[in-house]
C-alpha cells in the first residue's frame, strides 16, 4: 500500500508543478512581457520577417514613451480587426506637429535624422497635430508600413509594450536600437 502512495503522491506532485508553471507562464505572458513573430516586412531593415522579438509590457507604467521606441500595439479597429498585435516606431509625440514631405520627416518644422529607414517616404502628410495620449508611428520599411499616414495616430491605451531584445534568429540576438 505504502508503494501505491508514493507513487501516487508523485504523480500529484508532478501535476502541481506542471499546473503552477502554467500559470506562471500565463501570468507572466499577460503581463510582464511577451515573445512576437514580425509577420511583416515594415520594419525592415532594423527587423526582419519572422524575427522574433522580447516585448517588455510593464516599462511604460514606469517610464514615458520616447520617439525612437519601436512599440508593439494594438492596431486601430477600423484597420484590423484579427487581433494580431503589430510592431512600430515612435517617430511623433502628444502636442507635436508632424509633416511629411519630399521624403523627409518633419516634427514641429525640424527634419527628423532617421538613420534607420528603409528609403525615403514617397508619400506626403499632413501637417497635423498628434493629439493627447496619442502617438505618430511608422514602420522603417516607410513605403510597404501601413501606419499612421494611413489611419492616423495611435491611442496610447492600443500599446502593449515595447520591443526590447531580438531573440531568434540567435545570429542576431541582442538589444533593438533606437
Amino acid at each position: 500500500m505504502s508503494t501505491k502512495k508514493s507513487i501516487g503522491r508523485t504523480v500529484l506532485d508532478y501535476i502541481e508543478i506542471i499546473v503552477f508553471a502554467l500559470v506562471l507562464s500565463w501570468g507572466l505572458r499577460s503581463t510582464v512581457v511577451e515573445a512576437s513573430v514580425i509577420p511583416t516586412p515594415s520594419m525592415l531593415p532594423t527587423i526582419q520577417l519572422q524575427d522574433r522579438v522580447v516585448v517588455d509590457k510593464i516599462a511604460f507604467k514606469f517610464s514615458n514613451i520616447n520617439r525612437g521606441d519601436i512599440i508593439v500595439f494594438r492596431p486601430p479597429s477600423e484597420v484590423d480587426s484579427s487581433g494580431t498585435d503589430w510592431i512600430k516606431r515612435v517617430i511623433g509625440l502628444p502636442g507635436e506637429t508632424v509633416e511629411i514631405k519630399n521624403g523627409k520627416v518633419f516634427i514641429n518644422g525640424s527634419e527628423l535624422s532617421e538613420l534607420y529607414e528603409m528609403e525615403k517616404p514617397n508619400y506626403t502628410y499632413g501637417p497635423t497635430i498628434v493629439p493627447e495620449n496619442s502617438y505618430f508611428v511608422l514602420g522603417d520599411n516607410r513605403n510597404q508600413s501601413l501606419d499612421s499616414h494611413y489611419w492616423g495616430a495611435l491611442p496610447k491605451d492600443n500599446i502593449v509594450g515595447r520591443a526590447l531584445i531580438r531573440i531568434w534568429p540567435l545570429k542576431n540576438f541582442g538589444y533593438l536600437a533606437k
